[in-house]
């Protein structure tokens, strides 16, 4: 049986470790002498109104940093860094360059020619990935000759975990990423995820495990220092491998599963050979699940059922919940918990997503986001329907409709949602494991002297431009 080569190495040292996966998985065996190379971070979310635990949630510049020198000494030509961040607001710029610029890829353009582009300015290619699925992605990564994917070592509460495939879901314009999130259960999130890699240019992946994310995908997962980097030049492989390393079973993740059955492939690295470390010595289960209870027919998340809230059913997320109704759900959860003053509510039910249903009996039936407005507003076992529309709903309105069914939530916290994310901060404070330098490259770092030939070649060629659990899940 043909064996896929994945190195899994110990992060030890800049450039060198990097290096090392680099060669044990000839992971650049494809790259020609001038290609254009497109490198996907994985940057889940930025604000730029505080400091965010940014620890296995997003690719280390570090890592992003060694690539691009390492790159540069293979030859490589035009480096592009690609991403499309999620943003409440889809016209939003600055965001996106306030992050390229606050993680060094703008010194990484000065340093080396290379480019950084917010995927959701465009242009998008709408591809048939089969079986009715048509997604549109970025030209950018399409048009390249070679793609690097650097995706984070996390588990994710929808998917189970989130790496080299899931990352590729940034690539994808604000349309396709909703249509992921399917109602069909044929062809729902896991069944659009396990075809994100497949119309892509050869491609190397390095998931970079220096962090590692429990619940992710976002800053509310419970982050650690694990030091691993996985790297091969077949996606799969190194998701597989990445998935035993988070203690979850490949054959038991769907959208690997659901890849490898369209490739002929085993799920249990039967044809898959790894170097360097050993597997199942640096393997550290990440739970990736959120708890929800039934407390006298009210479903909730299980810290909110242990606070004793009672008279409301928040029924747990599914598959159809997508990207950005999902970034307000932990919100409005957090919102409850601190408007609970002992008083049961009086049965309300919060319906979110596409799929879910009403329950007989309820007096006040609050539908989030647009997707659940349509599905339910007419609903005859609804007594009073409490419509939030929006994709995504405005917080201003969330609030109001929380209100009518009598849940006092605080407009303070949605008015201040982007300070939200610093809140978590504390978790880590005094823990010096846990570098902030790692997502910076300094303008007075030298540039590795074995990149030195290709950083002249891109200047003579013009290419310079400038766990205490979460209430929730995704």
């Amino acid at each position: 049986m043909e064996s896929h080569l994945v190195a899994l190495v110990r992060y030890r040292n800049p450039v060198a470790s990097v290096r090392e996966a680099v060669e044990l998985s000839r992971g650049l065996a494809a790259l020609r002498r001038g290609d254009r190379v497109f490198i996907k971070p994985n940057i889940v979310f930025w604000t730029k109104a505080t400091a965010f635990p940014k620890w296995g949630v997003i690719t280390t510049s570090r890592v992003m940093a060694d690539m691009v020198a390492l790159l540069r000494d293979a030859g490589a030509g035009e480096i592009v860094i690609g991403e499309g961040i999620v943003l409440m607001d889809p016209a939003d710029r600055e965001t996106p360059r306030h992050a390229f610029e606050a993680l060094g890829y703008g010194e990484l353009g000065r340093r080396y020619g290379v480019r950084s582009v917010n995927l959701m300015e465009g242009p998008f290619k709408a591809v048939d990935l089969g079986d009715g699925i048509r997604l549109n992605f970025s030209r950018e990564i399409l048009e390249s000759d070679f793609v690097v994917n650097l995706p984070v070592l996390k588990t994710h509460n929808q998917t189970m975990v989130s790496l080299g495939i899931k990352n590729l879901k940034g690539t994808i314009d604000i349309p396709s990423r909703k249509r992921c999130h399917s109602a069909d259960p044929q062809r729902d999130l896991h069944c659009h995820v396990a075809r994100l890699a497949d119309p892509m240019p050869p491609m190397f992946t390095l998931i970079d495990g220096i962090y590692s994310n429990e619940r992710g995908p976002g800053f509310d997962g419970r982050m650690r220092r694990s030091d691993l980097l996985v790297a091969s030049s077949d996606v799969l492989s190194a998701d597989m491998v990445g998935a035993r390393l988070l203690g979850q079973d490949p054959a038991g993740v769907p959208h690997l599963a659901m890849a490898a059955a369209r490739r002929g492939r085993p799920t249990d690295l039967s044809d898959v050979g790894v170097l360097g470390e050993d597997l199942a010595a640096a393997a550290r289960a990440h739970a990736w699940d959120f708890a929800y209870s039934e407390k006298e027919g009210d479903a909730l998340p299980l810290p909110l059922a242990q606070a004793g809230i009672r008279g409301l059913s928040y029924r747990k997320y599914d598959l159809s919940m997508c990207t950005y109704c999902s970034g307000l759900n932990g919100l409005i959860l957090s919102a409850i918990r601190m408007a609970w003053k002992g008083e049961p509510w009086q049965g309300v039910e919060v319906l979110t997503g596409k799929s879910m249903q009403p329950t007989p009996g309820k007096r006040k039936t609050i539908l989030v986001g647009r997707c659940m407005v349509k599905a339910n507003a007419d609903h005859p076992d609804i007594a009073e329907a409490i419509l939030i529309k929006g994709c995504p709903p405005k917080p201003e309105r969330i609030v109001e409709a929380f209100h009518e069914a009598g849940i006092a939530l605080d407009p303070n916290l949605f008015r201040s949602m982007d300070q939200l994310p610093g809140f978590f901060m504390a978790r880590y404070a005094n823990r010096p494991e846990f570098d902030e330098s790692l997502f910076a490259v300094a303008p007075q770092d030298p540039a590795p002297p074995e990149a030195g030939g290709g950083a002249d070649m891109a200047r003579q060629a013009g290419r310079c431009t400038g766990n205490e659990e979460s209430t929730h899940g995704r």
